[in-house]
């Protein structure tokens, strides 16, 4: 391959900027992980703006949401020094390369897709875009750039990572052998957050209603009045049990996981106390964690130039490797060279 190694593998993942914040469900089950992935790899962390466009969205929201999002990584650990953070648009390379991995698709390949079924049950194929339709594509092609040797994901990304290592052989088969097969790059003990309010549901920002969801950027006080509210069960016990106790579950979850505590020192800590004292407790924990990033995502955001150069920056490191891959793909499908 034309594209020389670095002396860390890569290692890519991105976020959609569809929401004013990060919740419990995102941040606890996915992008925190994204901090630990500095030490061993190179990372390129985007915001998925292009995805964005798959379902219906406030265009006056959406520069200002890409901002948030890049400004929370940034507070929550994402070095800039250390990893590429940028907006996918900045990078025209991945709405390129989809172009070509879409030739070689199947259109029953990609209906099969789980995401495009689940997300056209309720109004059906007809008022689905192409672009939902192509998202995978999309994906793959995000993932194929940086030829990377792996990719974070968690069990419901499984069949899109299938998808991308499909096309990257088949382009290797057919054209030349260009790019690597990623490797699924699983996280270790990712929780996995319920809805507060339907502890039987993810957490999700489409689904949740305003009582089950937490956000990272709302008022902390707003979030403890969350927690104390949240939905247990008629007993008293404090015990994880998913089947019988899907609400205190989630809670001990949660603070397990905002506190490295384990869950059975939790149970230890509160056999006998109720769920009070419990739900007391955790608030406090969650206001803890939540203020400072709250004020820091806050601070970086007030200088708009800093996050702007951040994602500029970010943009050009991406656009060295994607640029190089981008030409190997164009040689090898028997385009012409651009001149000049």
């Amino acid at each position: 391959m034309s594209d020389a190694p670095t002396a860390l593998p890569r290692v890519l993942s991105g976020i959609q900027p569809t929401a004013d914040s990060f919740h419990f469900g995102n941040y606890l089950g996915a992008t925190r992980q994204w901090v630990a992935l500095q030490e061993e790899f190179e990372p390129f962390f985007f915001i998925a703006d292009l995805h964005a466009l798959t379902m219906e969205h406030d265009p006056k929201k959406l520069a200002d949401r890409t901002r948030v999002a890049a400004a929370q990584l940034i507070a929550m650990g994402i070095d800039p020094e250390r990893s590429a953070v940028f907006a996918q648009s900045h990078v025209p390379e991945h709405a390129e390369l989809a172009w070509v991995m879409s030739s070689l698709t199947g259109f029953g390949e990609a209906r099969r897709m789980t995401q495009f079924k689940d997300k056209t049950a309720k109004g059906g194929e007809g008022a689905a875009s192409v672009a939902l339709f192509n998202y995978p594509i999309l994906q793959a092609a995000d993932i194929l750039l940086y030829r990377p040797q792996y990719v974070p994901v968690g069990e419901d990304q499984r069949q899109h990572l299938e998808l991308t290592r499909d096309l990257a052989q088949r382009f290797n088969h057919r054209f030349k052998k260009t790019f690597r097969l990623p490797e699924a790059y699983i996280l270790k003990e990712t929780a996995k957050i319920t809805d507060l309010q339907q502890p039987d549901k993810k957490m999700s920002k489409s689904a949740s209603s305003p009582g089950g969801i937490i956000e990272l950027l709302e008022d902390p006080k707003v979030s403890a009045k969350k927690i104390r509210s949240a939905v247990t069960d008629s007993e008293t016990e404090v015990r994880f049990d998913e089947e019988a106790k899907p609400g205190v579950s989630n809670l001990l979850t949660i603070y397990s996981a905002l506190t490295g505590r384990s869950i059975d020192d939790l149970e230890k800590a509160y056999a006998g106390r109720g769920y009070g004292d419990f739900k007391g407790d955790l608030a406090d924990v969650v206001v803890e964690f939540v203020t400072p990033f709250r004020a820091r995502t806050l601070e970086l955001l007030d200088d708009r130039a800093e996050l702007d150069a951040v994602l500029k920056s970010g943009a050009g490191r991406a656009r060295e490797v994607a640029s190089r891959t981008l030409a190997d793909v164009y040689e090898r499908v028997g385009f012409l060279p651009a001149q000049g």
